[in-house]
Parts: C-alpha cells; sequence; structure tokens
C-alpha cells in the first residue's frame, strides 16, 4: 500500500440527508438467495440461519446484501419474542455496510481484515448484539461484550437472540469503565461502535484494548463547534456533556472534535488505516439532534502485541544463533517470561510488564517455547515457539 493510502483519509460515503436519519435502503436489496451452507450448531445442533432465504442458488451474495438480509430476518426473529418497544432501538447493522465502503475505497476488504490468527473478533457495547450473531453465522468466534446495567435491555435480548438461534457466541456483562479483567485474550478485531462517548475514560479503553486487537472499527459523535458557535475543529479538546444535555442520557461524557479524536486515537496505541465522518459535517454540535456527526474509522494497533520473536526461525549460520523477545503484558501489570527447551521444564528468562531480551543460545535441531505468564505465574497470557533455520 502507498505511503498516501496509509494517512488517513476522509471518504464522503453518505450525503448529510442520508446521514441525519436512519437511510431508507430498498428492502429488495435484502432478496436473494444463496446456496445453502449450513454452519455447525452447539452440540451438534443444526443452527438457525438467518443469511439464508429459502430456493434455488442464483448468486453469490455482496456483503451489503448480507448484511440487509440478516438485519430483515433479526427483526423478524426479534418480535416474534418480544415487542418492538423491547429492542435495541438503532440499526446497528448498517454501520459494517458504511465500513465497508471504506475500507473498499482504500483497497481493503473487512471481512479479510477480521480473519486473523487469533481466530476471535468482539462485539463491545453490543446493544442486542446484532452485529455479533451476524459475525457467527459468517463463520466467526465472537465475544459479545456490553455493561447489562446500562444496556437497553439488561442484555436479555442478547441472550433471548442466543437461546434462539443456538448460538454459541460468548456473552460477557463488564463494567469498562471498572479495572476488572475486561477482555479475556486476544483478538483480530474489535467492534467499538457507538460506545465512547458513553465511557468516562476513553484513552483507558483504546488503550487496553490496543494490547489485545489487531485491528478496530470505532464510531463515535464528534462536534465542530459548541451550541453557541465557538468552533472546536481545529482543536484537539473533548467536550463534557451535563447528564441531561445529550438525549436526556446521563450515560453520555465526552464529544471530542476531529482532532481531539485522531490524537486520543494515536496517543492511546493505534494507527488510522481510513477515517470518514457522517451527518451534519458542518455545523456539528455536541448535543443537538438536528446537528448530530459521526466519525467511522478504522484502526491498526501499534502497540506490542502480548508475546513475539524476531527474528524467527533464527538465521543459519552460528553455532549460536539469538532473538529478540519482545513482550507486553494485557493490562500492564508486571509479567513473567519463561522458556522450555524440546519440551523439558521451563526457566524464567525475563520479566516486567513490558520489554525486550535477547536470547543468544538458540541452537539448531531444539524448538524453544516462551511464555508470558502473569506476576504469580498462574495464568498464560500469550506463547510463541522458536527454532533455529537448517543450514
Amino acid at each position: 500500500m502507498s505511503a498516501a493510502l496509509r494517512e488517513c483519509r476522509a471518504v464522503n460515503l453518505l450525503s448529510p440527508v442520508l446521514s441525519q436519519q436512519a437511510p431508507k435502503i430498498s428492502e429488495a436489496l435484502g432478496k436473494f438467495l444463496v446456496e445453502p451452507d449450513p454452519l455447525p450448531g452447539v452440540s451438534g445442533q443444526p443452527r438457525k440461519s438467518y443469511l439464508r432465504s429459502s430456493g434455488a442458488w442464483v448468486k453469490a451474495p455482496s456483503l451489503q446484501e448480507l448484511v440487509l438480509n440478516a438485519e430483515k430476518e433479526l427483526r423478524k426473529t426479534k418480535l416474534a419474542h418480544r415487542a418492538k418497544s423491547f429492542w435495541y432501538p438503532y440499526a446497528t447493522l448498517r454501520n459494517i455496510i458504511v465500513l465497508d465502503r471504506l475500507l473498499r475505497s482504500i483497497g481493503l476488504d473487512l471481512l479479510k481484515i477480521c480473519r486473523g490468527e487469533y481466530g476471535k473478533i468482539a462485539d463491545i457495547g453490543a446493544a442486542d448484539g446484532d452485529i455479533a450473531f451476524f459475525f457467527e453465522e459468517l463463520g466467526f468466534s465472537v465475544d459479545l461484550i456490553d455493561n447489562e446495567y446500562t444496556n437497553f435491555n439488561k442484555l436479555d435480548g442478547a441472550r433471548i437472540l442466543k437461546e434462539t438461534l443456538n448460538s454459541s457466541v460468548n456473552i460477557r456483562s463488564v463494567d469498562l469503565d471498572s479495572r476488572s479483567q475486561l477482555f479475556e485474550g486476544k483478538c483480530d478485531a474489535a467492534f467499538l461502535l457507538g460506545i465512547l462517548y458513553h465511557l468516562k475514560n476513553p484513552f483507558y479503553i483504546l488503550e487496553r484494548l490496543a494490547h489485545v486487537s489487531r485491528y478496530c472499527f470505532l464510531s463515535t459523535r464528534i462536534a465542530r463547534q459548541t451550541a453557541d458557535g465557538v468552533p472546536l475543529s481545529k482543536h484537539p479538546v473533548a467536550y463534557l456533556l451535563g447528564p441531561e444535555e445529550c438525549n436526556n442520557d446521563s450515560t453520555n461524557f465526552w464529544i471530542f472534535s476531529d482532532e481531539g479524536l485522531k490524537r486520543l486515537i494515536h496517543r492511546s496505541g493505534w494507527n488510522i488505516l481510513a477515517f470518514t465522518t457522517i451527518g451534519d459535517t458542518n455545523r456539528s454540535t455536541p448535543a443537538d439532534p438536528n446537528h448530530d456527526e459521526r466519525a467511522l474509522c478504522v484502526l491498526k494497533s501499534n502497540a506490542v502485541f502480548g508475546l513475539s520473536a524476531c527474528p524467527n526461525p533464527v538465521l543459519a549460520g552460528e553455532k549460536m544463533g539469538k532473538t529478540t523477545i519482545c513482550w507486553s503484558t494485557v493490562d500492564g501489570s508486571p509479567g513473567k517470561i519463561y522458556v522450555s527447551v524440546s519440551g523439558r521444564e521451563e526457566s524464567l528468562f525475563a520479566g516486567g510488564c513490558q520489554g525486550t531480551a535477547t536470547a543468544d543460545w538458540i541452537e539448531e535441531g531444539s524448538i524453544y517455547e516462551f511464555r508470558l505468564y502473569d506476576s504469580d505465574h498462574s495464568r498464560l497470557l500469550d506463547k510463541v515457539v522458536v527454532t533455529k533455520a537448517t543450514q
């Protein structure tokens, strides 16, 4: 990818008219037929698929078609179990369409980004879990993370859908502003859509997330000026809402300026691959629903990611080769790195919350497994296997 494409880019994907209201995309786009390809369910039970309509195969659907059809089928499933007022009222799956267009504008593919070495994605601030269940149907392992005490229906909606769809999505109720264990293991991509301005400590969450996720799909409200017209756009600032100021919702906190959001992203350990704004992109304010602007962006972590070795395999040549081990614990707490040689008992190699250390005793024919543990050696955080190339 060229340097220009790696830079932050603003792409006007939706007109202000469309983005200021729910887009009226024709339901005809969702009426397509796909070759049946049932995914395995829990305990061998066939999953209830909402991506495939009955009938003969016609063509492979686009991601937009998949989204629109899934949205329609999920709506039917929801209304069959609870009244409309019970469910989260916004079309969260439509974000996937916008993000897909944004990525394609710079030559990237959303689904390929989500399919990485860890085999998992996270839907954080998931509402009813539409995105989580959609990606599970596409074959992904998914963690659904939200705070049941502030969730629209106390996460009962997500639990109803999980049972109805015979889903294996992992639902976790987590207060993201707490200092508890926020994330379990690592994931290839995290969806953090419409949740950042509901967090008291957005810097903390983004920094923590940068250590456990390769990519992040982020959307949040931004503002170009205050209600009385004071310009914000050029300044890296955030506006703190009053408890009733925005939708009478006391869980709304920080509305960033465009530059404020970008600086937050970079300072918390991310690079911006793609960036766009939709809504009132000229006169947006922090609280007025008629002057609402949203930023959507795709981020890539630049944090040291768990445990790594470079080079690996170690180059052939000298009798004793060397590699540099880099590590970082997920939450900044002290860690310990142990090494086991060819399956033998492990020994302490290094320690600390992050750092680098050189192993200059790598021999051909041996297998070295470096393991990163928490400080009391009770929980394995990550591991990497190092070998030496043959002549």
